[in-house]
């Protein structure tokens, strides 16, 4: 295809990350322009897929119909051969159509499906990085596990910083596990983090927002001068940066999973509300996904309410540090076998 594409991910970070894909191979065929929230746009930073970013404040400065218009004329501008609407929004729809682009491509289930000129099935059950880079496949076409692989690339400005942080806490180059116990949905916090720390026999490094220092201070009491805590304290690149210095990362569904995913890091994935076959599980070889099979009421959401709707949070209680303190022993000690379930 001749000419620039845009992609359009307004969603979460996670979304971002698994949207490399599709951008990487659509980089394949000329120019790629992508058209993200403020919150995202770091995470393309020093990406050689990426021409130009477009960020769009679409729940602050720009969530007003003349700053959408604006954007739609500066696309304009830009004269794009297609879109591809990895986020299927109406206001994103209309923001390509007002652009002019000719060629709009979205999944068949989007709200803004009605501005596009082609549709793609959005098929349950498989992995989100699979879905977005369909958008871009021909029919038919099994994207190969490579194909799937998320792209980050942290630069030396995220390397030193991380390199400032450790030292700062007195690391001397001993191997150490990441736990990033936080999410923006409450109901994904596996509680036991810090009773984890205490079972690891490791140095623990705690990644995470502002928004998880209170849970990061959970996990100093617990374990002292053994834990590293960068919540807070390093961008979302940086963060990607340390987590692949990491021998494994214990997470809940979260952003920082899917950073794991980027950078190759072996993860412990812990699902409560929600359940990987949403297609946001961990791409990172030899990782792992733990949940309690058994609970007929999971999953109870796409995203993980606020509350258990039932009160009683089984899904996320009843899976134990010890279990996931074995499961990360045994992916750093590759030659066990690896158990696979919450009890």
């Amino acid at each position: 295809m001749e000419g620039a594409s845009l992609v359009v991910q307004t969603s979460f970070l996670g979304d971002t990350v698994l949207t490399t894909p599709l951008i990487a191979h659509l980089a394949e065929r000329g120019p790629v322009d992508v058209v993200v929230t403020p919150a995202s746009a770091p995470l393309l930073a020093n990406n050689p897929s990426v021409r130009e970013i477009h960020v769009y404040d679409k729940r602050g400065r720009d969530r007003g119909l003349v700053s959408s218009l604006l954007l739609s004329a500066r696309l304009r501008r830009r004269r794009y051969a297609a879109a591809y609407l990895a986020q299927g929004s109406m206001r994103s729809g209309a923001l390509v159509f007002g652009a002019g682009v000719r060629q709009r491509v979205g999944f068949t289930t989007s709200a803004g499906r009605r501005f596009y000129t082609r549709r793609v099935d959005y098929l349950e059950g498989e992995h989100h990085a699979s879905r977005l880079l369909r958008l871009a496949l021909e029919p038919g076409v099994e994207p190969s596990a490579e194909m799937l692989r998320p792209r980050l690339f942290p630069g030396q400005a995220e390397r030193d910083k991380v390199d400032a942080m450790l030292r700062q806490w007195g690391w001397k180059g001993e191997s150490f596990v990441a736990l990033a116990p936080g999410s923006v949905w409450a109901t994904k916090k596996w509680p036991h983090y810090a009773a984890l720390a205490a079972l690891v026999n490791a140095r623990v490094v705690i990644v995470g927002s502002t928004e998880d220092v209170y849970l990061a201070s959970e996990i100093l009491r617990a374990v002292g001068a053994r834990a590293i805590d960068c919540a807070g304290r390093l961008s979302l690149l940086a963060s990607a940066e340390l987590i692949s210095r990491a021998q494994v990362l214990v997470s809940n569904d979260s952003a920082p999973l899917h950073l794991a995913s980027a950078v190759g890091t072996p993860t412990v994935a812990i699902f409560g509300p929600t359940v990987p076959e949403f297609g946001f599980g961990p791409l990172a070889p030899r990782s792992v996904v733990l949940g309690v099979t058994t609970l007929g009421c999971r999953p109870c959401d796409r995203h993980g309410p606020q509350r258990c709707p039932l009160g009683h949070w089984r899904c996320m209680r009843e899976i134990t540090p010890r279990h996931v303190a074995d499961v990360v022993q045994a992916l750093t000690a590759p030659s066990a076998r690896l158990p696979t379930s919450a009890h």
